[in-house]
């Protein structure tokens, strides 16, 4: 396998979605605003755009994440393919808050529709890749 890193099992990724995920790491931005490809509402509220800070977590949010997975029985081997584990780094990311002032959390990005989710997934795969460059 031509795994860049030595630290990403080679059992567990494939290649040519590695190389790929490498490849679009390289380009990323730690911060950025997302425009949905349609407006989402959850829960009452419509959501249209999204802030992300990627570049402001720490690694107490990654042990957190870690942890939450932990609690749930879901084991992480490699964060950067693990949905679970970037789906949680994304909720922490996210600066765009809720009307009543509280975060978006892992609920409503389950409940986004499916092409904003993997654009979003993709971006956090990216900026822990490009981390590790």
């Amino acid at each position: 396998m031509s795994n860049k890193r030595n630290d990403v099992p080679a059992a567990e990724v494939d290649s040519t979605e590695f190389d790929e995920a490498m490849i679009a790491a390289q380009n990323s931005e730690a911060d950025f605003r997302i425009e949905l490809s349609a407006p989402f509402t959850f829960e009452g509220e419509t959501v249209t755009e999204l802030e992300f800070a990627f570049g402001k977590l720490t690694g107490a949010d990654s042990l957190a994440i870690e942890g939450e997975l932990a609690a749930l029985n879901k084991a992480t081997l490699v964060p950067e393919f693990s949905g679970e584990y970037l789906l949680r780094m994304a909720v922490r990311a996210c600066t765009t808050k809720r009307a009543d002032g509280r975060r978006i959390g892992v609920d409503a990005f389950r409940a986004m529709p499916l092409a904003d989710y993997i654009r979003i997934r993709g971006r956090a795969r990216s900026f822990l890749l490009n981390a590790g460059l």
